[in-house]
């Protein structure tokens, strides 16, 4: 279930996906609250599920995978689950979403070049049973400010 969380909390969520490395004594500090709170607040947000996990944030072209592109899959929907745990194993497939609308899925996916992204997908991705068809987007850039609105955010 969806937890209220107010200014303090979000304050802290904002300050985690900017540093997840962050202390709980900075924390504290920059959300003007004690420490023991900070922790209290923190692993309240963790036991609620609010926080999944704390991880890194890989450039992917620093890291050598510099093509990037959504792939939208059309599946046959018998075959839905157990193609979707293929997807999920395949290298190079960062995200799977199942969407509504024009297809099924629709996935982020990293490679070295674009023949290693024609062979994700044309032969890895459209070679998995259940897979009818796919249409691949090339990424040009992915600008890498992130920001979370919340209903009461004044911008």
């Amino acid at each position: 279930m969806a937890r209220d969380l107010d200014a303090t909390d979000e304050q802290i969520l904002e300050l985690l996906r900017e540093n997840a490395r962050i202390s709980i004594r900075a924390l504290a500090e920059q959300v003007h609250i004690s420490r023991a709170n900070a922790y209290a607040r923190v692993n309240r947000l963790q036991a609620d599920g609010v926080i999944r996990r704390f991880t890194v944030d890989v450039d992917p072209v620093a890291r050598g995978l510099t093509t990037s592109a959504y792939v939208t899959v059309n599946l046959r929907q018998p075959d839905w689950n157990a193609t979707r745990d293929l997807l999920l194993q395949l290298p190079g497939v960062e995200h799977v979403a199942v969407v509504g609308g024009e297809f099924d899925v629709i996935l982020l996916v990293r490679a070295r070049d674009n023949t290693d992204l024609r062979h994700l997908v044309l032969e890895r991705i459209q070679g998995l049973p259940g897979v009818i068809s796919t249409r691949t987007l090339l990424i040009f850039e992915e600008p890498t400010a992130r920001r979370v609105i919340t209903l009461d955010d004044p911008d």
